[in-house]
This record gives structure tokens, C-alpha cells and sequence, in this order.
């Protein structure tokens, strides 16, 4: 279970949807954010009317919401953003020269990043995707790996091992947009429940034997998104340099995938994590 703490709470009027979103770090310059599964980062230029994390934030402000005003909020910025399904951390900046300092930082990739990926298959221990990426012509918004491509490069490790799946560690070393998900499904291990990259979702049906459902009942996947999760993120602080880790807690329903996956679907052995 998440540890209790700040909780921002957001909503939209317009679509009847809440999202409380945790608070994971804070102080004068910085707001880190443990971001929910299907809510944007930042507008969405396919889908501009679709509520997004930082428009959320910003209308809050203008309307001096209780949240603002206990933190006397007047600026919010991100350098960096999630896919719409990826949970987990969203680093914001509290004033502008801040937000320039954050966003040479990830400009430069100087900062660690850590993601966890349930995946399909088997893969190596600890594994290296090289490929370029670039955007799909014919597919707006889908990603594709091209020798025309930017570089783009992640590396792999495997936490845990299960009949079928893997948990895995990916590490990456340039930033492009869903380069995790395109390198995961280019080796053969699409992210579970990833539908535009391969992955098929996760059914507690898939993995017990005497599973039955009720007549004309619906069965839900055990994990309702993209099954990745900013999970780490380490670098110098934007004012005085001191070394800063934020961590977001491993989402719910991945910890309930998790408890099904050892009990009715345990691997062979799995590599020492630290």
C-alpha cells in the first residue's frame, strides 16, 4: 500500500473524472508528483480537450485552490512529461529560473532515471536496446524504430521472473517519446497490456487453472493500462546541486499482477535485485 502523505486533488468538470494525485517530494523550488494512469502530462496536440496533468494544475492556481494557497503557489512548470497510461513521477518547478536549470538537466539526460516494466517473455538477465527511433508517418502519434531515427538507447535488467512475464528494470539513456515501450516490443517483450506496441493484457483467467467466469460477466485485467512506472529518478538539485532521489510507490493494481503472478505462475530463478 502507498504510504499516507500530501494528496493534490484534481478534477475535471467537463469529464466527471477525479484524480488525487500524491505529493512525493517538495520544498521551495520543486513539486514532485506521483502521476495517475490515464491522465496526460501536458495537452495532447492530437486531442487538445483532453484534461491533462498541468493544465489541471494551472487552472487550480488561477482559481486559488486550498492546495495553492497552503503552498502560496503562483508558477508550475514541467520539463519533462509520462505517456498517458505511465505512472509515477513528474518533476515541476515552482519559478521560472528553476524550470531552466530542470530543463538543461534533461536536455543533457544528467538525470537517473528508473522504470518498471511487467513484460511478455523471457528476456536476458540484463539486456541493451540500441535502435533509433523516429515518429510513424503513417500512424500519428506512434513511434517506430527507423536508421533514420534519433538514437535512442535503454537498458534492460531483470528484477523478478515469472512463467511467461518478467519485471523488469529499464534504464534510459536518451529521452524519447515512449522509447521504453518501441525498445521492450522491438526485442520480443511488449509491456503488458501496451495494445499499440503488442501487449496483450494481463488475465487472472490466463493464470489460474480453475478460474470461472459468471455467465455474461465482464473479466478485468489485472492491470487496466500500460503496465510501466516511473519508479526513480535521481539527480543534482536545480539550486545548490545537492544529490536528490525521488522515489514513487509501485502502483496498486501492479502489486496486486505481482501477488497473482507468484502464486499461479512462479519462474525459475530470478536474478539478485539490491
Amino acid at each position: 500500500m502507498k504510504p499516507a502523505g500530501p494528496v493534490i486533488k484534481l478534477s475535471s468538470p467537463a469529464t466527471r473524472e477525479f484524480w488525487p494525485v500524491p505529493v512525493l517530494f517538495e520544498d521551495a523550488h520543486l513539486l514532485a508528483l506521483d502521476k495517475p494512469a490515464r491522465l496526460l502530462t501536458s495537452p495532447d496536440r492530437y486531442d487538445p480537450q483532453r484534461p491533462n496533468l498541468m493544465r489541471l494544475l494551472h487552472e487550480g492556481i488561477a482559481a486559488r485552490k486550498p492546495w495553492v494557497e497552503e503552498r502560496n503557489l503562483t508558477y508550475l512548470a514541467n520539463a519533462h512529461r509520462l505517456d498517458f497510461e505511465t505512472t509515477g513521477i513528474v518533476l515541476l518547478a515552482k519559478d521560472r529560473p528553476t524550470l531552466v536549470t530542470l530543463a538543461n538537466h534533461f536536455g543533457s539526460e544528467i538525470p537517473q532515471k528508473t522504470y518498471l516494466a511487467l513484460v511478455k517473455g523471457s528476456p536476458e538477465d540484463e539486456f541493451l536496446v540500441d535502435k533509433p527511433l523516429s515518429p510513424d508517418l503513417y500512424k500519428p502519434g506512434i513511434m517506430r524504430v527507423s536508421r533514420s531515427g534519433k538514437k535512442s538507447a535503454t537498458e534492460f535488467r531483470v528484477r523478478e521472473r515469472f512463467r511467461g512475464f518478467a519485471l523488469v528494470e529499464a534504464h534510459p539513456r536518451t529521452g524519447r517519446t515512449h522509447q521504453i515501450r518501441v525498445h521492450l516490443a522491438s526485442a520480443g517483450h511488449p509491456i503488458v497490456g501496451d495494445r499499440v506496441y503488442g501487449g496483450s493484457p494481463l488475465l487472472l483467467s490466463s493464470l489460474k487453472r480453475d478460474y470461472h467466469l459468471k455467465r455474461d460477466d465482464y473479466e478485468r485485467p489485472l492491470i487496466g493500462s500500460c503496465a510501466l512506472h516511473a519508479w526513480k529518478l535521481a539527480q543534482p538539485h536545480p539550486v545548490g546541486g545537492a544529490p536528490l532521489e525521488i522515489v514513487a510507490p509501485w502502483p496498486k493494481d501492479l502489486e496486486v499482477a505481482l501477488k497473482y503472478l507468484r502464486r499461479y505462475a512462479p519462474g525459475g530463478s530470478s536474478p539478485a535485485m539490491p
